[in-house]
């Protein structure tokens, strides 16, 4: 099997105790993160699958957890039935804030995880275990700003204490709070500095995107179009509006 088909990965799955949001951070050297390892449903919980990835685990882990499961439970039940655990890594974390992790024996070093309340973060093919020390360092030591900063500074920290041995190719960053639709979901599929192009975007998304997501219909309130504020912004060139 060639290394290319490894997501050499540093991720992290969390769910905020004060507003039960969940999310996932992820960067990597191959291309397109985003639409391989990150998985978070409202309410439920978010899995993260990479190293050989199995992306059903990710799919299967969110349905387990649905169906009533676990973190704990779904994980066992996940790498008791994958032939290939021995080169996955899996972390989950429910929607009570339970959290658990599985690093195989035949991931590419070095490679490990940590488990925390209500996060877990994992790597493999990384320069060392600083990676995910220091992410879980920041997110734990951030608790006043919201999941998605949180997120954010755990992989600013993994990618600042060396991140993966090859180099640097994409990021994601996926946040879900009580609706069907994401509160963030942004990815950068291909770029020399990722993380640190994540974080720009993250910052015209919280001034262009979020606002327009906030005044979205939902299930509960399918209200009309979004407040005037928002209109205005949305009916400007993007490089006129404020960044």
């Amino acid at each position: 099997m060639s290394d290319a088909l490894e997501l050499s990965t540093f991720s992290i799955v969390a769910r905020d105790a004060q507003t039960g949001m969940l999310g996932v951070a992820v960067s990597t050297a191959v291309p397109g993160v985003g639409g391989l390892c990150p998985f978070a449903k409202p309410r439920v919980g978010a899995v993260a699958t990479q190293a050989f990835v199995n992306v059903y685990l990710g799919i299967d882990g969110i349905r387990m957890l649905e169906d009533g499961l676990s973190a704990p439970e779904a994980l066992t039940r996940l790498v008791e039935g994958d032939p290939g655990r021995a080169v996955r890594q899996l972390s989950i974390v429910d929607a009570g804030g339970q959290a658990a992790s599985h690093s195989g024996a035949d991931c590419t070093p070095w490679f490990g995880h940590l488990v925390g309340d209500g996060v877990a973060v994992a790597g493999n093919m990384l320069v060392g275990e600083e990676t995910i020390s220091e992410m879980l360092r920041a997110y734990t030591s951030a608790a006043d700003e919201d999941l998605v900063e949180r997120l954010m500074l755990a992989l600013e920290a993994g990618q600042a204490a060396g991140g993966d041995f090859r180099g640097r190719q994409s990021a994601a960053l996926k946040v879900v709070r009580d609706q069907e639709f994401p509160l963030c979901d942004l990815r950068v599929d291909e770029h020399v500095d990722p993380v640190a192009e994540l974080r720009r975007v993250l910052g015209v998304a919280r001034k262009q995107l979020f606002p327009f997501v906030e005044s979205l219909p939902t299930r509960e309130s399918p209200t009309g179009p979004p407040p005037a504020d928002v209109r205005e912004l949305l009916l400007q060139p993007p490089a006129e509006r404020s960044r």
